[in-house]
């Protein structure tokens, strides 16, 4: 008897747990997907990347491939950030503030230089970041 009383307390347990499900979790408006030290452009300039044949493109780089999602292609826009060249490390390019308007998305950008004085790494460097945005407002870089 008492193995069948604790068997049912067990099995009613076991059911009445639930898992918790974030239906409708929202998606940060904009990802950092790549910050790079090295590897971007030689000048400074930004590309906004919105049509699904560009974006294909970043899915061939082994650092971003597992990042773009097939849904990306339709739902997002990417943004490659590129410094340009500079003759040390320690120079970072990122984002300072996204603002979404009804519009369009707005995007401040941040150039990091190295404090006077550091010790850097003595050669050239190329500072790049990817964003992805979760969204196909038109997007102006600032």
């Amino acid at each position: 008897m008492k193995k069948s009383i604790l068997s049912l307390v067990f099995v009613f347990m076991l059911f009445s747990c639930k898992t918790t499900v974030k239906v409708g979790e929202k998606k940060p408006l904009c990802e950092v997907l790549l910050q790079q030290n090295d590897g971007g452009g030689n000048i400074n300039f930004y590309e906004i990347l919105t049509e699904p044949k560009e974006i294909k493109m970043l899915q061939n780089d082994d650092k971003l491939k597992r990042k773009i999602s097939t849904d990306d292609l339709q739902q997002s826009n990417f943004v490659i950030l590129n410094m340009g060249e500079k003759p040390t490390g320690g120079y970072t390019i990122t984002v300072d503030s996204v603002i979404e308007t009804d519009t369009n998305i707005v995007i401040k950008v941040k150039e990091i230089n190295p404090e006077p004085g550091a010790m850097l790494t003595q050669n050239i460097t190329y500072p790049y970041t990817v964003l992805k945005v979760n969204s196909k407002k038109p997007i102006n870089v600032q």
